[in-house]
């Protein structure tokens, strides 16, 4: 046992320092282009006015068009402004623009206390189980 040990750590040291010494034949110089990374900017698919066009007729045809949101678009970045009483609407807005084509996304929406409160009682309850038709009820809470 105690022979296998010493093999086991001798094998060990053995590998550790094969690994140390310089390996000139595989150790090549990178080319000057490959050194120096380009910038990369992303184009927009469709013009801001397409896009905003977009981006309102999505609004229009969600829950989060009684929000009365307003979009404008620049260099294909969006920008939202407006307020709401439903705290789920400020990030459903971003979602709906960045699905429409937008590269980017200013979300300035103004959530309401009201909103604010609810959700800070929602995590006071605690989690919800979601409740199963099957004839009993298996928890008592919400």
């Amino acid at each position: 046992m105690a022979n296998l040990r010493i093999w086991m750590a001798a094998s060990l040291i053995a590998a550790g320092a094969g690994a140390a010494w310089p390996q000139a034949a595989t150790t090549r110089a990178r080319p000057a282009a490959a050194a120096t990374p380009k910038r990369v900017t992303v184009q927009p698919k469709l013009s801001d006015v397409q896009l905003e066009a977009v981006i309102r007729a999505k609004f229009a045809k969600s829950k989060i068009s009684t929000d009365k949101f307003t979009v404008r678009v620049q260099g294909g970045v969006a920008t939202i402004d407006g307020k709401t009483d439903v705290l789920q609407h400020k990030g459903t807005a971003t979602r709906m623009c960045k699905t429409a084509g937008a590269v980017a996304v200013n979300n300035r929406v103004q959530i309401s206390d009201a909103a604010k409160l609810k959700a800070a009682g929602n995590l006071q309850d605690g989690r919800r189980r979601v409740q199963v038709k099957r004839g009993d009820v298996r928890s008592a809470v919400k």
